[in-house]
């Protein structure tokens, strides 16, 4: 599960769900910087990208399908 303090850190990501073709992880690369809000602090907005088109991002409703990539 990501946190906000990993969130600000953390570079590349691995989803728990979805695998590669060989069984591995999925591993999604930091794409921008950190969104965070000031009047709601457990938020943050990360976004990610996949191979070359896949794209999208990391927020505190779907932190817990993602974990930080070693």
């Amino acid at each position: 599960m990501i946190t906000k303090s990993t969130a600000l850190t953390a570079d590349y990501f691995e989803h728990i769900g979805n695998t590669n073709a060989d069984g591995s992880p999925q591993r999604w690369r930091r794409n921008g910087q950190t969104k965070t809000w000031k009047t709601r602090p457990d938020h943050f907005q990360i976004p990610v990208k996949h191979g070359l088109y896949a794209h999208g991002y990391i927020t505190h409703e779907n932190a817990d399908e993602f974990r930080v990539a070693d």
